[in-house]
């Protein structure tokens, strides 16, 4: 007979939990006072590839790509906050970097592969045995739900994958997912034969015949019949609004830039609406033919990506700012690993994990440009490191959860940030 896989730490859990002894987890002492912040939302930009910290938001000294000598590939630009640059194709994130912290120290073991840092940089954690993980957006919809009815809790805008799904949570916590920002989720646009008349009567046909069934027992029936509940909320026109662009002024629509720009419009919209988590994609089409995975000459036009980047995320912050939701809204930067100093012989850049750079802005948080220091030439971290549990526990605690809890895969006790300590001067 063979046992399941348990590390210390899940063997630690599950026996004081069927011992029937108060759960104290090993990394939360019974005195420690758990941090909460104030956000209520959460919009988290993820750029997928790799993006490049030594080029973005750690830049070092200049590097020769043609002559292999390591350094930035673009020079450095000084910020709002005294002693802290940023790569020169960040201008307008530069002008308002005392709302932004680039924790510049993150850090993780995996270099080879993107899924499996992907997945890490999602679930926050490594895979491990037989447990599929819930990916952040769905911890934080499972812990707070969405913050008006008729609204989902998480909604993704790029392509969906096991990574950013619910894992053991179920589907009840799962995202509600589009690609295109201007005609809203597909199959929730009611066709033009249907009108509203048509709709109610249709709803109340099916709510008699939902009455007239016996209850549902099984969890995953259940589940899909909420799921379907919140399809016929979500397809009415009150939601649908949500993704009309063009109600926003011209003006506006313009600062937040192309593409990439609108989706970051539209997290801000469904934000107004209630919604709690959404991620937004970088790299559904890339300017530069490679996106943040700029091996070889990917590299060349690695700079309309940042410039892009800059545009979107400048507009988005200030738009929050002008609307008086700022800090109610923690915006997150993350990406599965950066790069290093040196170019490869196509002139690029290859994997790092050693440390790389996620961004955090707004959420109420104590902001101060930058977090975290690396060596000269941003390989090495030299101080205040953060593991990926321990910025997940950041953003856990800047919207009010308990990052020392554990959530159950059934019976089994699973630490919500694998023992993550939130960065306390962010909160200070």
């Amino acid at each position: 007979m063979s046992l399941p896989h348990l590390d210390r730490r899940e063997f630690l859990l599950a026996g004081a939990a069927a011992a029937g002894t108060p759960l104290v987890t090993p990394w939360a002492s019974a005195n420690e006072t758990l941090i909460r912040g104030q956000a209520e939302h959460v919009i988290s930009i993820w750029l997928g590839g790799g993006m490049g910290q030594i080029d973005t938001f750690d830049p070092k000294r200049r590097g020769n790509p043609e002559k292999r000598e390591p350094g930035s590939y673009y020079d450095a630009i000084p910020t709002a906050v005294q002693g802290v640059q940023v790569c020169e194709h960040l201008p307008k994130v530069a002008a308002i970097m005392d709302r932004i912290t680039a924790v510049r120290t993150v850090n993780h073991s995996v270099i080879d592969e993107h899924a499996a840092a992907t997945n890490w940089m999602h679930v926050g954690r490594p895979i491990s045995g037989t447990v599929t993980y819930p990916s952040l957006g769905s911890i934080i919809a499972h812990e707070r739900g969405a913050a008006a009815d008729g609204v989902p809790a998480y909604v993704l805008i790029g392509y969906p994958s096991a990574s950013r799904g619910p894992g053991f949570l179920g589907a009840k916590d799962n995202y509600l997912y589009l690609t295109d920002t201007g005609r809203g989720p597909a199959g929730f646009t009611v066709p033009e034969p249907i009108d509203q008349r048509r709709r109610a009567r249709r709803l109340e046909y099916l709510t008699e015949l939902r009455e007239a069934q016996k209850p549902v027992e099984d969890v995953r029936l259940q589940d899909y019949d909420a799921a379907a509940e919140l399809s016929l909320r979500l397809s009415s026109p009150e939601f649908m609004q949500s993704f009309e662009l063009d109600n926003e002024p011209a003006k506006l629509r313009e600062s937040y830039g192309g593409e990439f720009g609108q989706r970051c419009l539209l997290s801000r919209r469904l934000i107004e609406r209630g919604v709690r988590f959404i991620e937004v994609s970088h790299n559904l089409n890339f300017l530069n033919g490679a996106g943040w995975d700029v091996h070889n000459r990917g590299i060349l036009d690695q700079h309309a990506l940042i410039r892009e980047l800059d545009t979107a995320v400048s507009g988005l912050i200030l738009d929050l700012e002008e609307k008086r939701l700022l800090d109610k809204t923690l915006v997150v930067i993350t990406t599965e690993f950066g790069r290093p100093p040196g170019f490869d012989a196509g002139g690029g850049r290859g994997h790092q994990s050693s440390t790389f750079t996620c961004v955090l802005a707004g959420g109420g948080l104590r902001h101060q440009g930058a977090y975290g220091e690396t060596d000269e030439l941003s390989q090495k971290i030299v101080a205040d490191p953060v593991s990926v549990p321990d910025f997940f526990a950041t953003i856990h605690a800047a919207v009010g959860i308990d990052y020392t809890k554990s959530l159950y895969d059934g019976d089994r006790p699973v630490p919500i940030t694998d023992g993550g300590k939130p960065v306390a001067k962010l909160f200070a």
